[in-house]
C-alpha cells in the first residue's frame, strides 16, 4: 500500500549549552493515505520536534523524512515552501491568524502562494469552507473580532484551503476551553470520516480516542505505536 508518511532511522540533536542533546532517537514508522494518528505522551518528550520534522520545518539530524514521495530532508527551504503550500495543511495550537486579514482573507493565503486558481474562485473556495466550519457570518471580521474557538476553526478552513492530502495538527484544542474543544473535534471527526489522512499531536484523551492508531512518544523514542480504543 502506499505511504503517504515514512520515517527511517531518524533523530535530531539540539545544542545545548555547548552540548550536543539527542530529542529523537531512532524514530521509525509509516502512515498510509486515511490514517488517523494521534502522537501522545508526556510534555517534553519530542512530540512537536517530530511534527516540526513532518511539515518540513525542522531537518533531522540523520535519517529520512519522505512526506507523500518527497524526502524533506533533500529540499531547499524555497521548494519546501512550495511542497508545503501544496501537500499539507497545518493547524496550530495558537491559530496563527494574520491579525490584520480578515477570516475571509486568511483562508484565502494558502491558495493566494498557490496561485493555481482565479480570485474569484479562491474567494469561492474560501467561503465554501468557512461555511463548512460554521463560519460563513463571520468571514469579514477580524481574528480579534471572534472567539479563540472561531479562530481555530478559521484555521482548520486555511488549513484544508488547498485540498492538501495530509492535515497535522498540534495541540488543536489545547488553548480552548472544553466546550470549545468538543466544536473543534467534531470538526477533525468529520475530515476522519471524509478518509483524510490526519496527523495530530495532543493532550485531549477525547481526540486521541477518536484516532486509529495511537503513537506514544517517551523520552524521544517510540514507546508504543497501537490502534486507538474509543472509551
Amino acid at each position: 500500500m502506499k505511504k503517504i508518511i515514512e520515517l527511517k532511522q531518524v533523530y535530531k540533536d539540539y545544542p545545548l549549552a555547548g552540548i550536543s542533546q539527542t530529542v529523537l532517537h531512532d524514530i521509525n514508522f509509516e502512515v498510509v493515505p486515511g490514517e488517523f494518528v494521534a502522537i501522545v505522551g508526556p510534555s517534553g518528550n519530542g512530540k512537536s520536534t517530530l511534527l516540526n520534522l513532518l511539515t518540513g520545518i525542522d531537518h533531522p539530524s540523520s535519517g529520512q523524512v519522505i512526506v507523500n514521495g518527497a524526502a524533506l530532508q533533500n529540499l531547499s527551504n524555497e521548494r519546501l515552501s512550495l511542497w508545503r503550500g501544496a501537500n499539507l495543511g497545518i493547524v496550530f495550537q495558537f491559530f496563527q491568524l494574520l491579525p490584520s486579514l480578515n477570516l475571509l482573507q486568511n483562508v484565502m493565503l494558502p491558495m493566494d502562494f498557490l496561485g493555481k486558481l482565479s480570485k474569484t474562485q479562491r474567494r469561492q473556495q474560501a467561503m465554501q469552507l468557512l461555511e463548512r466550519v460554521g463560519l460563513a457570518d463571520a468571514c469579514h471580521r477580524l481574528p480579534s473580532q471572534v472567539s479563540g474557538g472561531q479562530q481555530q476553526r478559521a484555521a482548520i478552513a486555511r488549513a484544508l484551503a488547498n485540498d492538501p492530502p495530509l492535515i497535522v495538527a498540534d495541540e488543536p484544542t489545547g488553548n480552548l476551553d472544553a466546550a470549545t474543544a468538543d466544536d473543534v473535534f467534531d470538526l477533525f471527526a468529520h475530515l476522519r470520516d471524509q478518509g483524510k489522512t490526519l496527523v495530530m499531536v495532543t493532550h485531549n484523551e477525547t481526540l486521541a480516542a477518536a484516532a486509529s492508531r495511537k503513537l506514544e512518544i517517551r523520552c524521544g523514542r517510540i514507546h508504543a505505536d497501537t490502534p486507538a480504543v474509543a472509551g
